[in-house]
């Protein structure tokens, strides 16, 4: 999950704090996130995957599809 929520953020350009500013946590928690220290809550995931436009899926390693479902249609 690290990896994939690092590459996201870098994806959209942003720092590590703008991302924490996303998820509404602080910077120490999502750099926590990142280094795999902590396994982020399905609140959380759900918060990114929303702003990504891609799946809870995607950012756990279910599937490879970056794609939402709801645009899989």
């Amino acid at each position: 999950m690290k990896t994939r929520l690092r590459d996201l953020r870098e994806d959209n350009d942003l720092t590590q704090e703008q991302a924490a500013v996303i998820g509404c946590i602080s910077k120490k928690t999502y750099e926590r996130y990142e280094n795999g220290e902590r396994t982020p809550p399905l609140d959380t995931i759900k918060i990114f995957a929303e702003y990504y436009e891609t799946s809870i899926d995607y950012i756990a390693y279910s599937t490879n599809v970056r794609v939402p479902y709801k645009k899989r249609r």
